[in-house]
């Protein structure tokens, strides 16, 4: 399953090779060479980074893990920039896989070819390894996967009677009904403050944003299965059928009250949800995501790697924590024992592991993981990731609450998102075909 659906995501890095000169020289790698013991700081805004931090910490009484909670999104990646500039960088840092290239190329990484480059070999499948192996070296480990799956209230959709969409036709008529059987209740939500959903979903149109010839890019964030999702949710929004926004409090308030019957989010969801709505036990479920023709399609809203930032002050303890994190059993039950994490891992060896160690009982013993494992499968292959990704965000980001409040269409801000994206990529000396 994991050698199919990983090969969706290999060429997201072979654009890379048009980058890496920005990587500065090979050579000898300081976590190689680096004492394995002594303190390392840890920096992650994933669920359950605190309980894998303190499991690390009781088997590894030579090293000693402080872990630092981080905003996610874009404000994050721009303090870890500003850290690496400064010389006050983590030792250990999450980076989402569509980061890492930008990250790799600007010289921000420490090259873990020596110290774990031979362990992302031998545990991850190629087209996994080719996400963290940029240039020809290894940047990062990678963590877990992220395929798109809905979740629903399943006591709302069985008091309502109605149906658990498989197509987004169905879907519109699923917020239609939910909106009719309780006015302030809606079925999905658009985020105002987070492209990551968006980019999703135009991922599992069959869109394809970035594309690499020899010697260029090319840029298409509009192109017609983009434009087709884009304005399936700008239409959705305008006519109130979903709510418009922010994924932080406002979100969360939404499905604590009742309003908020059924979202699209990813495989991680799960754990996310029950640890922050509790008290709504067993009435929530996971459904596979709703396709445009019935048949299965999904892509990744998001997925983690973990890497060691350009002048890390512990790099070889650092390596030894990510090693553990990301491959070893008892790192994998960290994750998810505490109940706040549902991650999928990228390692296919640790999927029955972490599946074990995931209490299934908020969703009343579903399976969640054989949800997680039939999206993953069904991965769209051909996407690639960007080489500006934070300047591509904030160009979604900025428009995002225009969509809400009706001044602009969502077609509209894919179609500016790819005029700035392809300025501040020739603006950093990279060459870009017109679309």
């Amino acid at each position: 399953m994991l050698r199919r659906t990983t090969a969706a995501l290999a060429c997201s890095v072979a654009a890379l090779s048009l980058l890496v000169s920005g990587c500065g020289g090979a050579g000898q790698d300081a976590a190689a060479t680096a004492s394995k013991t002594g303190k390392v700081t840890f920096w992650s805004f994933l669920k359950g980074s605190d309980h894998v931090a303190e499991a690390f910490n009781r088997s590894h009484p030579d090293i000693e893990v402080t872990f630092e909670t981080v905003p996610s999104g874009q404000e994050y990646y721009s303090k870890l920039t500003n850290a690496v500039k400064a010389g006050t960088a983590p030792d250990v840092a999450v980076v989402e896989y569509p980061h890492l290239p930008e990250f790799a190329s600007q010289g921000k990484l420490e090259d873990l070819s020596g110290p774990l480059g031979p362990l992302v070999g031998e545990r991850f499948p190629e087209p996994v390894r080719q996400l963290v192996d940029l240039g020809g070296r290894t940047w990062a480990v990678p963590r877990d996967a992220a395929p798109l799956t809905l979740m629903y209230r399943k006591d709302f959709f069985t008091r309502h009677k109605i149906a658990v969409p498989t197509t987004w036709d169905a879907y519109r008529t699923m917020t239609e009904q939910v909106r009719k059987a309780d006015p302030d209740a809606r079925g999905g939500v658009l985020y105002t403050d987070n492209p990551g959903l968006l980019t999703a979903l135009a991922w599992q149109a069959g869109g394809r944003w970035f594309e690499t010839g020899q010697d260029a890019w090319k840029v298409t964030l509009d192109d017609a299965p983009s434009r087709k999702a884009a304005a399936y949710w700008g239409d959705l929004a305008r006519e109130g059928l979903v709510d418009s926004v922010s994924s932080l409090d406002p979100f969360w308030t939404g499905v604590q009250k009742n309003r908020t019957v059924a979202y699209v989010c990813a495989s991680w969801c799960a754990g996310a949800h029950q640890a922050t709505v509790p008290d709504q036990k067993g009435k929530w479920a996971v459904a596979p995501v709703p396709t445009w023709d019935g048949e299965p399609a999904s892509a990744m809203y998001g997925g983690s790697s973990f890497v060691i930032p350009k002048g890390a002050d512990n790099s070889g303890a650092a390596a030894e924590f990510i090693k553990w994190i990301t491959t070893d059993p008892e790192g994998m039950k960290a994750w998810v024992s505490s109940g706040t994490s549902s991650m999928f891992p990228a390692d296919p060896a640790l999927v029955p592991v972490t599946k074990a160690a995931f209490a299934t009982g908020y969703y009343g013993g579903q399976d969640v993981y054989a949800v997680a494992a039939a999206s993953y499968a069904a991965v769209r292959p051909g996407w690639t990731w960007g080489p500006v990704t934070g300047a591509t965000n904030t160009a979604i980001v900025d428009e995002l609450p225009k969509v809400a409040d009706g001044t602009a269409s969502l077609p509209a801000v894919l179609s500016l998102a790819e005029r700035t994206t392809v300025a501040q990529m020739r603006q950093r000396g990279m060459k870009v075909t017109a679309p």
